[in-house]
Order: C-alpha cells, then structure tokens, then sequence
C-alpha cells in the first residue's frame, strides 16, 4: 500500500501537540510495510528513516499565516476581547479562513496535480488534523480527478467540534468546512464519532492514541521523585491540576513532587523540573513512583475520547494515576494498570497507599507495559489504520 499523508506538522520544534503521534503513526506504517508519501500544513517537511517527504508546497504562506495569528492574539489580548460573528467564530479567523481559500487552497490543488500523477499507485491520500475549512473543495478536486478516495483524520476530537470551544491557541477547523467532501473521517474518540455523523460526515471510523515502545520505553533510574506530572496550561483541568498536585502536594511535605510544563500556574510545593529534551522527559518520568495523567474536560467527558498521555506513560512502564476519564476502561483496567480517582479528595489518600506499597505498585506499573505491547502500539494503529483505508477500495 502506497499513502499520501498531509499532516498538520512534522516539526518537533513547534507547539502542535499530535505531531510527535504522527511521527509514531508513520513509522508504525513504515513496519508494516507501508510506503508513505509525508508532506506538511505548517513547517517543514522532515525528511526521516521512515518516509519520503514532499516539500510543503505552502510554508512560505503558512509562516505568514503563523506571525499574523500570534500579532492577532497579542492585539485581542491587550485589548481583552476578540469580535466574534453569529456562528461563533472570531473575525479573525473568518478573515484567515478567506485568504486561506483564496491563497493556499489553489497551490494544494497544483501539489495534488503533481504528486498524483507522477505516483499514479497511491491508494489513498489522508489529512492529518489539517485545518480543513482552509481547502474546501480539495478533496472533492482530488476524488474526481484521480479517482483517489480522500480521509480526514481528526485528532482532536472532541475539542475541535464546533460545539466545544476548542483551544485558545488553535484553529477552529469545522466552520465554512464541508465534511460530506471526505469519503470518510477517522477520529481519535469513539463517542465524538456520533458528533461527527450529525454534522454530515459520510462515515466515521475510530483510530485511537498509542505509543511506540520502542521510544516510550523505560530506563533503569533510581526513583527519587514520589508524584510527577508533564503537561502544558491548565486549560479545562483547572480543578485537577489544583486538586491533584498543588492541594496534594501541601498537604504531602514528606513526598516529592515534580512537574515539566509550561503555564500550570501555582502548584503548591511542587519542583519544577527544567524543560528539557524528550529523552530528559522520559528519564523524568522513570525517577518517578507515580505519574499523573491529568485530561483537559473535553477529552474526559465524552466517552472513549483518547490522548496521548496513558498510552506514553504505560508505555514507559509508569503506575499512573488519572483523573476521571469517561471510557478509559476502553484502554486500561482499572486498579490493575490504571488507578482512577473518582474526586480530587482521594489523591492524597491514593498516592500515600501507592508510596507505601511498592509491589502493588510495581505491578501495575508492569501490567499497564503489558496492555501497551499487546493493543496499543503505533504498529497495531498502523495495521487498523491499513484494514480502514482497505475498506474503502
């Protein structure tokens, strides 16, 4: 199988919290056997070991775009509000959303005229979280001429729905789109699915989250870190950034607690650790007895919505303790490979049991490795991921 993958970025550097998921998907492909063709929305194309990569035929007008979104929050921030229209959506995005449809919609179509036709074996072209409101008619241009079935892989659903508010720093991908376009989408969430038939979707498939444990793999390190966490902004986990580590940690001065993120706000007695690279991060996350998996409101009220994070930490071979997470048992079981809080109030009263009882813990620590190897690979999302695009021959 031969794929065309547009992803939203591919630039480790950048703030797009799926790309180092798309580097997993990719490789994944790569070893079973799939030729991947990897372009980008937004950056760069890296080159890799494990796909060819296409020069992005928009980077000079997506780093445009890039400077004036920043010069936009900054100016809506100063001036503490952002003009909105009727639907919802802010004036600045309706104006990007037109130069988008009037500048870089048509350099997709000259992209998708050379690439198709000098690989005339590529079975299928798929968009990786891309703003899709951006390249209305893309996919319907690509389907008629080259008779190449086109998916949308939404990563971020359920946040990215227009009935969700999304990210402050993010595009709101689904107004002005058309989604009957696609000949079908892929969602990381089960539940958003449904979301995603009403708004006229063809048909939905469901590809979760996972981790290569070939790279979330653990390392021998003494543990000297009680609880850790790593994330950035509390945004939709307020009360379970504040309950699970700044509220615990004052009221657990013999633990150690640790965290490796940006813009967490006050967490009590907590050490920050310096923000470093990802092989520091993974070693963070292995010095640690605990580490907390805190999911942002969307993702954890709308049933079987998965993100990265217990895929990346059970990988490591951590015993993780998470807030509540609608259909994590879809995953993960419960008090055997993943401990699940039912009110901030328990934290304390879950890590001190935990601390004290290291092999119970250790187990699921072990056991939360074992689920990962057995389901939750990037090579077992790749393989589902095949079986999808196969149903569409």
């Amino acid at each position: 199988m031969k794929l065309l993958i547009v992803a939203s970025s591919l630039d480790l550097t950048q703030p797009f919290s799926a790309t180092p998921a798309w580097w997993q998907l990719l490789k994944g492909l790569y070893e079973i056997g799939v030729d991947v063709l990897a372009t980008t929305y937004q950056g760069p194309a890296i080159e890799s070991l494990w796909w060819q990569a296409l020069a992005n035929p928009v980077k000079r007008e997506g780093d445009l775009f890039v400077a004036l979104r920043k010069l936009v929050q900054i100016r809506s921030t100063n001036n503490n509000a952002v003009n909105t229209s009727a639907s919802g959506e802010s004036t600045s995005d309706q104006l990007q959303r037109r130069v988008a449809q009037q500048l870089i919609a048509p350099r997709w179509r000259s992209f998708m005229d050379r690439t198709l036709t000098k690989h005339p074996d590529i079975d299928a072209v798929i968009f990786l979280t891309i703003p899709l409101n951006h390249v209305v008619g893309l996919a319907t241009y690509v389907q008629h001429k080259f008779n190449k079935p086109v998916l949308y892989y939404d990563g971020d659903v359920p946040a990215s729905l227009p009935n969700f508010a999304g990210f402050s720093s993010g595009f709101k991908i689904y107004y002005g789109a058309d989604v009957k376009e696609y000949a079908g989408f892929i969602s990381n969430s089960l539940g958003g699915g449904e979301a995603l038939l009403k708004m006229g979707a063809r048909r939905v498939d469901t590809l979760y989250y996972g981790a290569d444990p070939d790279v979330f793999s653990p390392v021998d390190v003494p543990q000297d870190i009680d609880v850790f966490f790593y994330g950035h902004t509390r945004e939709y986990r307020e009360e379970w950034i504040d309950g699970m580590i700044a509220d615990a940690s004052k009221q657990m001065p013999e633990a150690k607690f640790a965290v490796r993120g940006r813009q967490l706000g006050d967490l009590g007695k907590t050490q920050m650790l310096p923000y470093l690279s990802f092989s520091k991060l993974r070693e963070y996350s292995c010095r640690s007895r605990i580490n907390l998996c805190v999911t942002r409101k969307a993702h954890a009220s709308v049933f079987a919505s998965s993100s990265s994070r217990p895929f990346e930490l059970a990988s490591m071979g951590a015993c993780i303790v998470s807030n509540p997470y609608l259909g994590l048992e879809t995953w993960f079981e419960p008090d055997k490979e993943i401990v699940i809080l039912g009110s901030a109030a328990e934290a304390v009263e879950r890590y001190r049991w935990l601390l004290a009882h290291d092999s119970e813990r250790q187990q699921i620590s072990a056991a939360a490795r074992q689920r990962v190897l057995k389901e939750h690979t990037f090579r077992h999302r790749a393989q589902q991921l095949v079986e999808i695009i196969k149903s569409y021959a």
